[in-house]
């Protein structure tokens, strides 16, 4: 795949990319007759270059893996929607759940990414409605501050809450996620949940896809273990397997117990402690 013609991005230009990039290969998911799930507004937000990058892409189980992972996040936030009133999507990108998906009435729905992410999306979805209450913070992730803003928009720590970390913890350095993890440990209550994709060590340092490579920042062999460490009982699963499957990732990874594997993990986790 071209990046930005060629040209090596900056780590932030780089994720500013892959937000609208990612719309591009739901847009394209949503125009099959087998499509894993319906999104009528992904089209409005693809630039001109995430298009184009995505068509040339022809690694269809890239776009397959996408496609599983949105459909896993879908009925993971909507499992557990009902029983916990508050959403939190950090890193949330050109995501349209807040719009698409149908809410338990009440829901309130947070999605928290750079200025230059947000209001280019609500200035394109901003009649759109919902069925949820949504509450935009355009502010940086490493900058601490999008805590206090939660809080300010009404987040109560107090209830449970489920979380949504798609596409967002390579992007960070290993001390960045722990950072992350245990803020969120703080904004969070027995009975929450948290979902989210890792990479294992393998699959960071893997030069396989120029396009992604020097990009990923964190890996984890066991999602489990970094979890427990912060309160939550994660179920770990691979794409392919029984649960993150859907009839559409046809080439599965190998168990756990092989070695020498890049691997890349779907996470729901419930906070016990």
């Amino acid at each position: 795949m071209n990046e930005s013609g060629n040209k090596k991005l900056s780590q932030k230009d780089f994720v500013l990319l892959s937000a609208p990039l990612m719309a591009a290969y739901r847009t394209i998911e949503n125009q099959r007759n087998d499509r894993l799930f319906y999104d009528p507004f992904a089209a409005k937000l693809v630039t001109p270059e995430a298009e184009a990058i995505a068509l040339e892409d022809p690694e269809e189980d890239g776009r397959a893996y996408l496609a599983v992972r949105t459909r896993f996040f879908d009925d993971f936030l909507l499992s557990f929607a009902h029983v916990a009133p508050q959403v939190v999507s950090l890193g949330a990108g050109m995501d349209t759940r807040a719009f698409r998906l149908n809410w338990t009435e009440g829901t309130k729905y947070y999605e928290i990414d750079y200025p230059e992410v947000l209001n280019y999306k609500d200035a394109i979805l901003k009649d759109t409605p919902t069925t949820c209450h949504r509450y935009s913070i355009a502010i940086d992730l490493t900058d601490y501050c999008w805590v206090q803003q939660l809080l300010q928009q009404g987040y109560d720590k107090s209830i449970p809450s489920v979380w949504l970390l798609e596409g967002l913890l390579y992007y960070l350095s290993d001390s960045e996620v722990h950072a992350l993890l245990n803020t969120i440990m703080d904004l969070t209550t027995t009975g929450s949940w948290i979902g989210l994709d890792l990479l294992n060590q393998l699959c960071k340092e893997s030069t396989y896809d120029e396009f992604y490579h020097g990009y990923f920042h964190s890996g984890f062999d066991n999602p489990e273990e970094l979890l427990a460490t912060y309160g939550w009982k994660a179920e770990v699963l691979q794409p392919g397997e029984e649960g993150a499957n859907f009839n559409r990732y046809i080439h599965p990874f190998p168990p756990r117990n092989h070695e020498n594997v890049e691997r890349v993990f779907l996470i729901k986790a419930k906070k016990i402690i």
